[in-house]
C-alpha cells in the first residue's frame, strides 16, 4: 500500500475506536468534513466499506472490525516505540490511564503516586476506580491493578503490594444479639452484606480456607454493594457480617468498633500486581511509575508479612 495512505489507517481507527467522527476529529486535530472524505476515499481505494454510519452513530463493520483488531495494536507499537525514541534524555512526561480496584487505589497505587509523581511534574496519572475486570488493551488503559490470582497470563506482571489477606467482620451490636460462627456452614443462618462483582453481575461467593480444606459459601442478607468501603460501612452499622480486606478493617478492629470470626478460615491471596500488555515497549513515564510502585521485601516488614 502506498505510504501516504497510513495516514488514512490512522483516521480509520481513531473514527473506529471513537465510534463518532466528531470526536475522532478533535483528537486528530483535522475538520470533521475532511476526515470524513479522508475516510470515503480509504473505502474507495480498498473497495470495501469499513464503517456503517447512521444519522446517530458510527461502527464498524465486520470487516473494519477485523482491520482495526489487526492494524490498531501495531499502530500502538510503533507509536510507543517513537515515543521511547523521542524521551530519551528528556523528562518524563505524559498522561497514564490505570484502573484498580477501590481497595488497591487507596492502599497501594496512592502512597506511592503521592512520592513519584512530586519528583516527577510532567507525569498525569487517571485512575479509573472500579470492581470489574478490565481489558486494559480494548479500553486502552496503560496499566490495570489487580489481585495477583486475577491477572490473565497474557500480562506482565509487577508485584506492588504485599499478600492481601480477608477477614470476616461484624459489629458487637449485631454479634451479641447472635452466636457467632463457628464454621463456614454457619454463615448461611446470618445476615451478610454481599459484594456484586460488576464484571460478570454476580454475586461474590465467600472464598474461606483452612490448611488444605478449601469451602465456597454463598451468605445472603440484605444489602448488596458493588465496593467494599460501603460494605465496611454497613457492618459498623451492625446490618451484619462483611468479607472485606484486612486493612481497611484493622483500625475499626483495634478499637473495637468490628469484631472478627472464623479467624482461622480466612485466607491471604496474592497480592496487588500491575499489569500491562506483554511486549510493549514501556515509555519513561510508564518505567518510572512501574519502578516507584514495585514492592520490595523491606515492605513485607514493614507490614509485619
Amino acid at each position: 500500500m502506498a505510504q501516504e495512505s497510513y495516514s488514512d489507517l490512522l483516521a480509520f481507527i481513531a473514527v473506529a475506536r471513537e465510534r463518532s467522527f466528531t470526536r475522532a476529529a478533535a483528537q486528530l486535530g483535522v475538520s470533521q468534513s475532511a476526515l470524513s472524505h479522508q475516510i470515503r476515499a480509504l473505502e474507495s481505494k480498498m473497495g470495501v466499506r469499513l464503517l456503517t454510519r447512521t444519522t446517530r452513530s458510527v461502527s464498524p463493520t465486520e470487516t473494519g472490525e477485523r482491520l482495526m483488531r489487526s492494524i490498531g495494536p501495531r499502530f500502538e507499537e510503533v507509536a510507543a516505540e517513537l515515543t521511547a525514541v523521542r524521551e530519551l534524555g528528556q523528562t518524563p512526561s505524559g498522561t497514564i490511564r490505570i484502573t484498580a480496584t477501590e481497595n488497591a487505589a487507596e492502599m497501594v497505587l496512592w502512597p506511592k503516586l503521592a512520592a513519584v509523581l512530586s519528583d516527577y511534574p510532567r507525569i498525569n496519572v487517571e485512575v479509573s476506580v472500579e470492581s470489574r475486570f478490565v481489558d486494559i488493551v480494548t479500553e486502552r488503559y496503560d496499566f490495570g491493578v489487580r489481585l495477583g490470582d486475577d491477572v490473565a497470563r497474557d500480562m506482565t506482571a509487577v508485584r506492588v503490594g504485599p499478600d492481601e489477606r480477608f477477614v470476616i467482620v461484624g459489629s458487637p451490636a449485631y454479634l451479641d444479639e447472635r452466636p457467632p460462627p463457628l464454621t463456614p456452614q454457619d454463615l448461611t443462618a446470618h445476615d451478610c452484606i454481599n459484594l456484586r462483582l460488576m464484571s460478570h453481575g454476580q454475586i461474590y461467593a465467600w472464598e474461606l480456607k483452612k490448611g488444605r480444606q478449601q469451602v465456597t459459601v454463598r451468605v445472603e442478607g440484605r444489602l448488596v454493594f458493588n465496593g467494599t468501603r460501603q460494605i465496611l460501612r454497613a457492618a459498623l452499622d451492625g446490618f451484619g457480617l462483611a468479607y472485606v480486606p484486612q486493612q481497611i478493617a484493622l483500625p475499626f478492629i483495634a478499637s473495637g468498633q468490628l469484631r472478627t470470626v472464623l479467624e482461622d478460615w480466612c485466607p491471604a491471596f496474592t497480592g496487588y500486581h500491575l499489569y500491562y500488555a506483554s511486549g510493549r515497549q514501556l515509555p519513561r513515564a510508564m518505567q518510572v511509575l512501574v519502578d516507584a510502585l514495585r514492592h520490595t521485601p523491606s515492605e513485607d516488614r514493614r507490614h509485619g508479612a
